[in-house]
């Protein structure tokens, strides 16, 4: 008599359960990306991204002593200055918003978390654009990469750990690599996007930064119907050296997450978007699905395909509630 075969039994208990899971989901697995704000005195709630705030110099530091507190693997900051012009002066200014945010940061939590900085112009330039423009409005390649590269230099000299160049140009972890280098910062490392697609689900995240972004990315950011070409994107950033690839956004291409982490030897990252974020809060604010449970399967899909880091603006609450 053949015995029954009955895969159930290995799904009985709680504990049976956990003890069989492929995939696991930690604290030191999550990045948190925050937002930190020139000239607030409070901190301002972002309304498509509820319990997402604007942070002040002060509140910024308590939400990473939390992060700390939580286990966190990092945190990921976003500066957003008062004043804003064509090439993006306030990304280099060593007492711009985001600089200051490094060392305030780094002075309170140390060692605690990697405190890593977002690398690109957007946040800093009038025209919303990732890089500096030509007279006719095009993105100009190479002059944006002499720009990444003060910028590295400007967030490594502010105490920063990790530098992500996110603005999609053409040899830019080159650049930023043998600028930290010649600068002495050899020990800063570097999270490429690789594969930043010009997606919709970033919609939230123009409210979050003030984006003054007329138009679309397009012509720099990569097409949704590509997959390889995020693979071969991050091959590149890889033997330009970087130290970590990243695939942006998270849930609507975790093909390509699972194909570059077969492609690469470096620690692969996922970010789970702000109109990811959006729409599971929109749906649990409906009562249509299960809020938590539904935020941990979301991130334990992104960890199934392949990604070692997920930054997620839930980075702390999953903390929480794994220690639940």
């Amino acid at each position: 008599m053949r015995p029954v075969v009955r895969p159930r039994r290995l799904r009985t208990t709680p504990a049976l359960r956990r003890m069989v899971a492929e995939t696991s989901l930690e604290a030191r697995q999550l990045v948190l990306p925050l937002f930190v704000r020139e000239g607030l005195e409070e901190p301002v709630p972002i309304s498509s991204m509820p319990g997402v705030v604007q942070h002040s110099r002060s509140s910024l530091l308590a939400a990473v002593a939390e992060a700390a507190e939580l286990g966190l693997g990092g945190v990921m900051l976003f500066g957003i200055p008062e004043t804003k012009d064509a090439t993006g002066s306030g990304a280099v200014d060593p007492g711009g918003v985001l600089n200051l945010a490094i060392t305030d940061v780094v002075a309170e939590v140390g060692d605690a978390l990697t405190v890593m900085s977002d690398l690109c112009l957007d946040e800093f330039t009038d025209h919303g654009h990732c890089g500096v423009l030509t007279p006719d409005g095009r993105v100009d390649n190479d002059r944006t990469l002499e720009r990444y590269a003060e910028m590295a230099l400007a967030q490594a000299d502010a105490g920063v750990d990790m530098v992500g160049p996110s603005g999609m140009m053409d040899g830019q972890v080159a650049v930023v690599r043998a600028a930290l280098d010649g600068a002495d910062h050899t020990d800063v490392s570097v999270l490429a996007y690789s594969a930043k697609y010009a997606s919709a689900f970033f919609g939230p995240f123009r409210e979050a930064v003030d984006s003054s972004l007329v138009g679309d990315r397009r012509t720099y950011q990569q097409d949704p119907a590509n997959g390889t070409e995020g693979v071969r994107e991050a091959l590149l950033d890889v033997a330009q050296g970087a130290d970590l690839v990243m695939v942006k956004p998270a849930l609507s291409y975790l093909d390509v997450v699972r194909r570059v982490r077969d492609a690469v030897d470096v620690p692969v990252a996922a970010y789970n978007v702000s109109g990811e974020y959006a729409m599971l809060e929109a749906a649990a604010a409906q009562g249509w699905i299960d809020r938590e449970p539904a935020i941990l399967e979301a991130l334990t899909s992104i960890r199934r395909a392949g990604a070692d880091i997920v930054l997620t603006y839930w980075a702390a609450e999953a903390a929480r509630l794994l220690r639940s």
